[in-house]
């Protein structure tokens, strides 16, 4: 046995697929402590079976269909046209988008290569600095994954077996004060020019007939959950037709022979999460079935007492995972071991579950491996160090919203409250 589980760590220092790696160590466990094995099969089937993971495929769906298209421009020119004209007016434009962007896609690799090449040059026409807008770009790349439909803040809903809807609510105020406070650091770094004069009623009357068609979305997304027409499932179901028809027959930016690549790509992400995730949560089982959660807990409270310090412990560890790993993977193998602990010292799973995010989100452009700086490396030709030096002022200020979701848990759960 000893032997089996060195070889199977030692595949996973190879690179081994995830979902292979976690799988092995989900049947060894299980057979060594003399259960069956088929438990593992029975798990993937529950898992299959949850209504909640309905959402998450056609909402991968969705962001592959809009990253695809040329809605990314169409979004961009938008913004412009009404936010252009202020002081910053441009960098606040390449956040708010990436923020949109990215909460529909929920990969920020995708943001960065679908933006950058728009935004970076429109920014350094600007008069903006090259190692701003860098830092800029980079560290947006992942600014929507608070706010709906991300799918990470899905993927967190199912595996803590929380309401997806409350966790859409919970994510909006945590989420419009990061954007606030780069918003006002962005104004205070734009070039010092002249205002420029706002467009004319007919560059307006363009600017919203490009963008007529995907601008309602956001409102038949939330308004059809919390005016309670669709639950999240059905909201998804909605969502992908509309953007179908819209991408496919009205811009017509997605040809019918690319639809069967459209869909295999965003079926081949869905798989690979739906697989990791399906292990990952028999490898759970064993660990509640060995009290693995309740032991560490224990272990834990005999040096720190309180909830806070343990949410501060809690950050330093996520910012280190969220370098190291891709946000899904982390979120399978880090959430199920966490949750019990966090739940042992009072502590609001939705509250948690943004605490979590806030975490992953930063951790995307934290050195030495951010995903952010060697997407943003790879698509602007640049050095890693490069980019870390640029994005460290973001930095700040994302850590400075960290602390303040952290210990202010009203931040997530006022809107819940007021809404129910």
């Amino acid at each position: 046995m000893s032997f089996l589980k060195i070889l199977i760590f030692g595949l996973a220092l190879l690179r081994t697929p995830l979902f292979l790696v976690i799988g092995a160590l989900a049947l060894l466990s299980f057979s060594s402590a003399g259960i069956d094995v088929s438990v593992v099969i029975i798990e993937m089937a529950r898992l299959a079976d949850t209504p909640l993971l309905v959402a998450l495929p056609l909402f991968i769906f969705v962001g592959i269909l809009l990253s695809e298209s040329r809605a990314p421009g169409r979004m961009l020119e938008f913004s412009r046209v009404f936010l252009g004209w202020l002081p910053g007016g441009l960098a606040v434009v390449s956040l708010l988008v990436c923020a949109v962007f990215t909460a529909f896609t929920g990969a920020s690799g995708v943001t960065i290569f679908a933006l950058g090449g728009l935004l970076l040059p429109a920014l350094l026409a600007e008069g903006y600095d090259e190692r701003f807008s860098m830092g800029l770009i980079t560290s947006s790349g992942s600014l929507g994954l608070l706010f709906p439909p991300s799918l990470p803040l899905i993927l967190f809903g199912v595996i803590a077996e929380t309401r997806i809807d409350h966790l859409f609510l919970a994510g909006i105020l945590p989420g419009l004060l990061m954007l606030a406070l780069l918003i006002g650091y962005a104004v205070a770094k734009s070039p010092r020019r002249e205002r420029r004069p706002r467009r004319s009623g007919a560059e307006v009357w363009q600017g919203l007939k490009s963008i007529a068609w995907e601008l309602p979305l956001p409102v038949l997304l939330l308004g059809g959950i919390y005016g309670g027409v669709f639950v999240p499932g059905e909201a998804a179901a909605v969502t992908a037709l509309y953007v179908l028809v819209v991408e496919m027959f009205v811009h017509r930016d997605i040809p019918l022979r690319q639809l069967p690549a459209v869909l295999a790509k965003s079926m081949m992400l869905f798989g690979g999460i739906f697989v990791v995730l399906a292990t990952s949560m028999a490898s759970t089982n064993y660990l509640i079935d060995q009290e693995v959660p309740t032991r560490l807990f224990a272990f834990i409270q005999q040096y720190i007492d309180d909830k806070y310090t343990f949410l501060l412990l809690l950050n330093l560890f996520l910012l280190v995972v969220g370098a190291m790993l891709d946000i899904f993977s982390a979120l399978v193998l880090i959430v199920p071991l966490i949750l019990p602990i966090a739940l042992g010292y009072g502590i609001d799973p939705i509250h948690l579950g943004i605490v979590f995010l806030t975490n992953l989100q930063i951790g995307y452009c934290t050195p030495p491996v951010g995903m952010n700086l060697f997407l943003a490396s790879y698509r602007f030709e640049k050095g890693i160090t490069e980019l870390c030096f640029a994005t460290l002022p973001f930095l700040l200020l994302l850590f400075i919203t960290l602390l303040l979701i952290t210990y202010l848990p009203l931040l997530s759960t006022a809107l819940i409250t007021l809404f129910g």
